[in-house]
């Protein structure tokens, strides 16, 4: 017994100065700017590759439709994170530019696109002047390339962005509760519809607020039809019935957080209302901090496709993006908190010129998160005024 409580103090003291060390210099982005850089170099090198490249490697056992989710998502939050690094450390500009291109074109592929085809029937493409939604698909794209021309990239992928946001924009006005659905016969996941907001906020910015219209209605909305009364959230999932949108249970912390995010990009005063309504009832500070997956009730393990592994209560997604919420509103205590927290659960692995969480060989959809959550702020983003 002595023996074995000698290894597991050990153990924990090594893991606790690992902490320490691999967490130092955080709070400031000057401080943290090298191990941003390191970041980003780990993720470019696995992500900037191959459509088929990057779709290896996503975990097998999740299957095809979620293979295609992550990856998309992988380049989508590469992206975020790439033009986020080239705004806050401009000497990075060309080398964002040149990369999210890459990922871009990666996106673009066929084999990108067949989770979504294997959905809805159709060749997402194939569909753009059709009727069938591929909201999730769309909304990443235009997102995207929203970023890319953000931060000076050339008119390369225009034809792409003006198409995209018009069919956006078009079935979205069509709908009349304004939301489509991810994947026929399902609920609408309200974080996806959020993508194609903040993706028509960003082209009325960039086109002389064209699209804003759309924007200023659905915020509106869901600010109206889209709380739910306990917590004051926005809705997790929705349903239509008989042309109304209707709330379904539970709100999710995974999907609280990226909501939060998404509107820190458009709407800054419902942004902290939802920050400060997410904090209050899924906050956990014990024995880790983070954000829990529920608010009403305990998981101290369980599984779930879009949070990952629910550990002692903790949404591994929901506390990834909770950084971004933080990181956005200023909230440098609680941010350094769950990068705290990352860590612990990432393992931080420095290799040359690059570093990555040891947990992003099984998840390097993760590793982007995080990154671009880490690196989201005022000065990162650019928004209208939709009140």
């Amino acid at each position: 017994m002595i023996i074995t409580l000698t290894i597991i103090i050990l153990l924990v003291l090594m893991k606790a100065c690992w902490v320490s060390c691999a967490t130092s210099g955080q709070g400031s982005f000057d401080g943290e700017r090298k191990e941003i850089v390191r970041r980003a170099n780990h993720l470019t090198s696995k992500v900037a590759t191959t459509p088929q490249k990057l779709l290896d490697e996503m975990p097998s056992g999740i299957g095809t439709q979620f293979q295609g989710e992550w990856a998309l998502y992988s380049c989508s939050m590469t992206t975020a994170a790439l033009a986020n690094i080239a705004i806050l450390y401009p000497q990075n500009k060309e080398t964002a530019i040149k990369f999210i291109g890459q990922i871009i074109d990666i996106a673009l592929s066929e084999n990108i696109r067949e989770y979504d085809k294997l959905r809805w029937g159709e060749d997402p493409m194939d569909g753009i002047y059709g009727d069938l939604s591929h909201i999730s698909y769309y909304s990443h794209l235009a997102w995207m390339i929203s970023r890319y021309k953000q931060i000076g990239g050339d008119s390369k992928y225009d034809g792409q962005y003006h198409t995209l946001c018009r069919s956006m924009n078009r079935r979205i006005r069509q709908s009349p509760i304004m939301n489509l659905p991810t994947y026929p016969g399902e609920y609408i996941y309200v974080p996806d519809m959020l993508v194609a907001i903040v993706a028509l906020s960003n082209y009325s910015q960039q086109y002389q607020g064209e699209y804003a219209t759309t924007v200023k209605m659905w915020i509106d909305k869901a600010k109206k039809e889209w709380i739910d009364q306990e917590t004051g959230l926005l809705a997790s999932f929705l349903v239509e019935d008989k042309g109304h949108a209707e709330i379904v249970l539970p709100v999710k912390g995974s999907y609280s957080s990226l909501n939060c995010y998404y509107l820190s990009l458009i709407d800054s005063e419902l942004a902290k209302e939802q920050y400060v309504c997410l904090k209050k009832h899924f906050r956990q500070n014990f024995p880790f901090n983070g954000i829990r997956e529920y608010h009403d009730k305990s998981c101290w393990f369980g599984m779930d496709i879009d949070a990952g592994p629910i550990i002692f209560n903790l949404s591994p997604s929901g506390t990834a993006f909770a950084i971004g919420c933080a990181t956005s509103f200023g909230d440098m205590e609680f941010r350094n908190q769950l990068l705290k927290t990352a860590e612990i659960a990432g393992s931080t692995i420095r290799w040359f010129d690059k570093s990555h969480y040891l947990l992003a060989n099984l998840a390097l959809v993760g590793e982007a998160i995080t990154l671009a959550m880490r690196t989201s702020s005022e000065q990162t983003s650019f928004k209208m005024n939709y009140k």
